[in-house]
């Protein structure tokens, strides 16, 4: 949620920013009409506020004086009447104004983050921004296979068995496939909490309206989440645990000491992928549940732009001890999520389609989310509370990070090297090898 000076008195820099969100100016118009129309009815119910105590006050003098002039008496009765008729016109403007204020908070909510001033105009990813690269793609001697093939060569990928138990969009990890993903999954959270610094965290998986509210999940994608309803409660299937990490501190003051914060959380995300039928229906790429490593820091006004920098540092980190080449991207205007007000995507290799494909998504809020989720922090002990900032990011999404090893580290026989990292996370292990129609993962790999 954006600050309501936004669109009660900073209407043409809100104006500025949304044309650059590529948002409807229709919008734009009917929000500045309900604000000006709420000021009107906060002055309208203020007048008679300021009317009715003067008449209450002037009732109270002439009653004081009422025992010794009858006529006294009858113009006191006559101003309690007029306090009367004020009292129902004040019930009428706050009447109108608690509507308004409903109708302005509704559109508020529908308002995205305005983009950072150093973010790239533009309408879609055709305008972002390579910031920079890092390994080249590998040069293969055959034709790279995709991971579908190699995953169900392999017999470490099941979408057919998957597809039999929760329909279209799943897939089962089997055998050295799950201790891959797991693998994958350990090593990212020993090096974001050993070497960056981030506090681990297992947070709940399902979570509640107001949360999904405060990270800007809700309202406007409500068709993209999976609800739960028992007796007492609606729940709701978190996307990412961007969701409940954000979410720790809210409607909490942090004091000077508690800042910055840095979470990392391991958890299955759950997407329905509405508006995304018919792409990239094969494989692991868009499920409608996958695992993803999540980074999420709250931080003060002043340090979040480098705080993003870092982020992006840590996630990249990931790629390149699992010598894995890809890009950065700062995303244009309008490519960016929701909630963010920069955003850099890391989009890693995939050989067998000659393409770099997101793997993660690194965004500073600033204080959108946090005004949301009422999260607030004082720079100083006894100064007045400052709304945070908020970032998120992926690091990594772990299915598009198994895709990505097995499609970069193939060999012409179709065996998988695993990186080195991630050795000692399978007992020395170090490949998939077949033998003849068996599969193993061994110590020794050609």
């Amino acid at each position: 949620m954006l600050d309501p000076k936004y669109y009660q008195e900073s209407f043409s820099e809100l104006e500025i920013g949304l044309k650059k969100r590529g948002f409807d100016s229709k919008f734009v118009s009917n929000l500045s009409e309900i604000s000006k129309t709420r000021k009107a009815l906060i002055q309208e119910a203020e007048a008679l506020k300021s009317e009715r105590n003067q008449v209450t006050a002037k009732v109270a003098e002439l009653k004081s004086k009422a025992k010794s002039d009858p006529a006294i008496t009858k113009e006191a009765d006559a101003m309690v009447l007029r306090s009367r008729e004020i009292g129902d016109k004040i019930k009428i403007a706050d009447a109108k104004l608690k509507e308004v204020e409903f109708s302005l908070k509704d559109l508020a909510l529908a308002i995205p983050n305005l983009p950072q001033e150093s973010v790239p105009v533009g309408a879609d990813l055709t305008s972002n921004k390579e910031v920079r690269k890092w390994g080249a793609p590998g040069k293969f001697s055959f034709e790279p296979k995709d991971h579908v093939a190699l995953g169900e060569s392999l017999r470490v990928l099941d979408f057919e068995r998957a597809g039999k138990i929760s329909g279209a969009r799943f897939s089962l990890y089997m055998g050295s496939g799950a201790s891959l993903e797991r693998a994958l999954i350990q090593f990212m959270l020993d090096l974001h909490t050993e070497i960056h610094g981030y506090t681990e965290v297992i947070p709940p998986f399902l979570v509640s309206r107001e949360s999904m509210m405060g990270t800007g999940q809700l309202p406007k994608f409500e068709q993209d989440l999976f609800k739960t309803s028992v007796a007492d409660r609606d729940l709701y299937l978190i996307p990412t645990s961007e969701v409940p990490l954000t979410n720790i501190h809210a409607r909490e003051i942090l004091e000077p000491n508690q800042v910055p914060k840095y979470f990392t959380a391991y958890s299955p995300c759950f997407r329905s992928e509405a508006g995304s039928y018919g792409k990239d229906t094969r494989g692991l790429i868009r499920l409608h549940q996958f695992q993803k490593v999540e980074l999420v820091k709250i931080t003060n006004q002043e340090s979040s732009l480098d705080e993003l920098e870092k982020m992006v540092s840590n996630a990249e980190k990931v790629l390149q001890m699992l010598e894995l080449p890809y890009r950065v991207m700062l995303l244009c205007s309008g490519d960016m999520g929701f909630s963010a007000t920069k955003t850099y995507d890391l989009e890693v290799w995939l050989p067998s389609s000659k393409e770099y494909r997101e793997i993660s998504s690194c965004s500073n809020c600033g204080d959108f989310q946090a005004r949301r989720a009422e999260i607030k922090y004082r720079s100083a002990a006894g100064e007045k509370p400052k709304f945070a900032h908020t970032l998120n990011g992926s690091g990594l999404a772990v299915g598009r990070t198994f895709v990505a090893i097995l499609e970069n580290h193939q060999t012409e026989s179709g065996e998988i090297k695993i990186p080195a990292p991630l050795h000692r996370y399978l007992d020395g292990k170090k490949g998939f090898k077949k033998n003849g129609n068996d599969l193993y993962m061994t110590r020794q790999i050609d």
